[in-house]
């Protein structure tokens, strides 16, 4: 059986410079991979603040699934980066907020830095289509 796979990308210089997408579809599963709160403009939204990079994050994600015709339900999957475990409670309110009742997987790691010192996450996730609840 062959799946068709898609590769979708977010306009980002690097991707092209790089070669990576930003998401890829293949048949109904769906990934995101790691993506952070930079905008159009190059500055990083929410500095300062992981809650408000995390949330940003996720919206910005959930606007890409809409594009591979996934839904926020049919997420099972989400991967937390962050450059310090202390923002545990803010990352974890934001997901909440959005995935609370959805209950996909979730892991948040540590890790030293990230591209940019006010970069505080960076999110990946996956989903299936058909799988929602």
């Amino acid at each position: 059986m062959e799946l068709k796979r898609t590769n979708y990308s977010s306009g980002a210089p690097l991707e092209e410079r790089v070669g990576y997408s930003r998401m890829v579809k293949i048949g109904s599963y769906v990934k995101i991979g790691g993506t952070t709160s930079v905008q159009p403009d190059g500055t990083v939204y929410g500095e300062g603040s992981a809650y408000e990079q995390t949330r940003y994050v996720l919206e910005k994600q959930i606007a890409l699934l809409a594009q591979a015709g996934a839904k926020p339900e049919e997420v099972f999957s989400v991967k937390v980066y962050t450059t310090d475990m202390a923002y545990g409670a803010e990352i974890s309110r934001a997901y909440s907020e959005i995935f609370g009742k959805i209950r996909p997987l979730f892991t948040a790691v540590g890790t030293p830095t990230l591209n940019r010192p006010t970069q505080l996450v960076e999110i990946e996730l996956e989903a299936l289509i058909g799988a929602g609840i």
